[in-house]
């Protein structure tokens, strides 16, 4: 199978082809932050949706999603990865015309719902293409600097949807924006050449270990822990602050920093991974990011909030690449869109957790209840990351380089 290219060995990591998955990645999470964190608010004044309404729907979102990254794992490690990358993006870019013309509730939560399907199987589909590209001697390196172009995504869309929010007021034009961010993406992808590998065989296409990386199974379950809180704090951070602290504008500060936190840590990380460091990194990385979501909720002050985002986005920045390269060192190489979908999927899970019982909570207790139960279970993932998911690495990496 080959889609005109060769697979890299040593030398660039910056290749062309390298890039362009770096542009499709940005312009997608682009299109996903910019309504991430207003879309709460969309729903509350255009259709008089509740708390417990929003977190339900939102989470939907996630649960496609969800159900999306095993089959995309299994789709991108047995078929051509340009063609399952193209249309799943294909499709991902349509949706958000069809919030366009979503004039009920229940369509806009039936569009919302499905549009997870493509951006799951898109993301797994566009990281292991860039894994493709990469010379196997920076891979490590370049999988924290693929990260960056989502960083960078979370730094500008969340800024640049709340000014449209603040300023013009017009969720249409959010929605146009999404559209043609996404457009540009599908066009870079288009151009991207895959290089040759082999096909998956001798495997049977139904069995558990085609869908999960089993052997990676603890890293999976701890990043559920992490993603539950996130998923509280991007998407009621906005609503969490208009209406408990009385601030608007100073939610795209929040996402800014965040994402300069994230930027600053993959930057800062990138030797560390080089080299292999990965526990010392994910270890770093847990440790910010808990003490970040106990600043957020412990202080009920406007500088206690951008102090958290910073905490925050460090500890993400670091935890994550770690996770998934300890994740792709388990696994073998036909297995590495697999390995990459069960980190994701875990994301996913937790993530629409959190949105789903966030809502629930700050329908019923309040959002500072909802962020303490999510501070809460960010400090549960830190105890199983140190009491068993280190020494659980360390086992399964010996095995695995046994084996290659």
């Amino acid at each position: 199978m080959t889609n005109g290219a060769t697979i890299p060995a040593e030398g660039k990591l910056w290749n062309a082809d390298y890039l362009k998955l770096l542009v499709a990645n940005f312009t997608s999470f682009f299109a996903f932050y910019l309504l991430t964190p207003l879309l709460p608010i969309y729903l509350s004044e255009s259709f008089g949706a509740t708390k417990d309404v929003i977190g339900l729907i939102l989470s939907g979102y996630t649960v496609t999603a969800l159900l999306a990254r095993p089959v995309s794992g299994y789709l991108v490690d047995s078929f051509p990865r340009k063609k399952i990358l193209l249309v799943c993006l294909a499709c991902y870019v349509l949706f958000f015309g069809g919030y366009l013309l979503a004039g009920t509730l229940a369509l806009f939560a039936a569009l919302r719902t499905l549009h997870g399907g493509p951006f799951g199987a898109f993301t797994v589909a566009n990281n292991t293409a860039a894994l493709d590209v990469l010379p196997a001697s920076r891979r490590n390196e370049g999988i924290g600097y693929y990260g960056l172009s989502t960083n960078l995504a979370t730094a500008i869309a969340p800024t640049v949807g709340v000014c449209i929010y603040k300023y013009i007021h017009n969720f249409d034009m959010l929605f146009w924006l999404a559209f043609c961010a996404t457009a540009i993406g599908l066009a870079a992808d288009s151009a991207v050449r895959i290089p040759v590998r082999q096909r998956v065989v001798n495997k049977n296409p139904i069995s558990l270990d085609r869908f999960f990386l089993l052997k990676g199974w603890l890293l999976g379950v701890n990043i559920i822990f992490f993603g539950y809180s996130h998923g509280v704090l991007t998407n009621y951070v906005a609503i969490y602050g208009k209406e408990v602290m009385g601030i608007t504008g100073g939610t795209g500060v929040f996402f800014l920093l965040l994402s300069t936190g994230l930027i600053l840590s993959r930057i800062q990380g990138a030797k560390a991974l080089r080299v292999g460091r990965l526990k010392h990194n994910a270890a770093e990385g847990v440790l910010l990011a808990t003490c970040g979501y106990i600043v957020f909720i412990a202080f009920h002050h406007e500088a206690a909030l951008y102090i958290s985002a910073i905490l925050i986005g460090l500890g993400n920045g670091l935890l994550w690449p770690a996770f998934q390269n300890m994740a792709i060192n388990i696994a073998n190489s036909t297995e590495r869109g697999t390995a990459i979908s069960t980190l994701l999927t875990a994301w996913d899970l937790g993530l629409g957790v959190g949105i789903l019982l966030g809502g629930v909570v700050a329908e019923y207790l309040g959002y500072a209840v909802a962020f303490w139960c999510a501070a809460a279970v960010q400090l549960c993932g830190t105890a199983i990351f140190f009491i068993a998911t280190c020494a659980f690495y360390q086992k399964r990496n010996r095995l695995a380089a046994s084996d290659k």
